[in-house]
């Protein structure tokens, strides 16, 4: 497969519209209106769940792109630190508009859960609860960012002569890859209505922290193990892959991954912090 698109899916007024940023839109849009419509059947009122997606979506953002500055290209962006904040690049010294090109899924995630955490104090709605919620709803979303990679011929597999290789014409290569990003895609498609059949056969593990083990688990391992077929992000990385084997994404996915299954297999922490099972019983 050739695969040269168009960065614009639109134009407005002059302003493109990338298909990237679009990918995002409908990602968050379907998780926002899954996530409302468990909040209320939950009895959870609307106040709850409005601000529930503005700490989410700065959370999500913001985490997002202090994990690619930070944990992917440090040295670059200690030294230029507005860019980090700034969806533009100062060349020969104007300032030149390029949406946020790096946001890392790690610290979106990391950001995410952060930002909950700062939501449950404000509201006391239960932690675990907010949690398992937000799993439900959390891999269409994924699989909407990788889709929008896709099209921004970015974070790409590795070189290969079989039938699946993808040609990213945008990055000047004439030969095949893994189009990893569509390999991710397809899992996160999958796992979002399984999460959906999930909540229906077992809402009593609602805020228990089971769903959110559960989605954790999955998406991180699926990420540790497709990493084996993607290009590395930085070059840097081709260094931590001789010395230990694995690069800076499957590193960072370790942790999530633990945690997941400490979540999902009820430990302790889960059990104090969810809800007593009667109090489930409205979800």
């Amino acid at each position: 497969m050739v695969w040269d698109p168009d960065i614009y899916a639109f134009h407005i007024f002059g302003y493109g519209v990338r298909w990237y940023g679009l990918w995002w839109v409908i990602g968050l849009m379907i998780a926002y209106l899954v996530v409302q419509r468990l909040y209320k059947r939950q009895g959870l009122g609307d106040e709850k769940f409005d601000s529930l997606f503005i700490y989410a979506f700065v959370g999500i953002i913001l985490g997002a792109r202090l994990g690619h500055c930070l944990l992917y290209d440090p040295a670059y962006f200690l030294t230029h630190p507005l860019e980090i904040f700034l969806p533009a690049v100062k060349v020969d010294g104007h300032w030149q508009f390029t949406g946020f090109t790096g946001l890392a899924s790690h610290g979106g995630t990391l950001g995410l859960m952060i930002a909950l955490w700062l939501y449950v104090r404000k509201t006391k709605v239960n932690l675990m609860r907010v949690l398992d919620n937000i799993a439900i709803a959390t891999p269409i979303a994924a699989a909407c960012i990788r889709m929008g990679n896709f099209w921004n011929s970015e974070i790409v597999g590795k070189p290969t002569t079989s039938a699946l290789g993808v040609i990213f014409v945008q990055n000047h290569e004439n030969f095949a890859r893994y189009p990893g990003q569509l390999f991710e895609a397809a899992f996160y498609f999958i796992l979002f209505p399984i999460g959906l059949l999930l909540y229906r056969q077992y809402k009593d593990k609602i805020a228990t922290g089971w769903f959110f083990g559960w989605v954790l688990t999955c998406i991180f391992s699926f990420r540790f193990f497709i990493e084996f077929l993607k290009e590395v992000q930085e070059p840097w990385e081709r260094t931590m892959v001789s010395y230990i084997g694995i690069n800076q994404g499957q590193l960072l996915s370790l942790p999530f991954i633990i945690l997941g299954v400490y979540c999902w297999t009820g430990g302790k922490r889960c059990r104090r912090l969810g809800e007593k099972p009667q109090s489930t019983q409205k979800a």
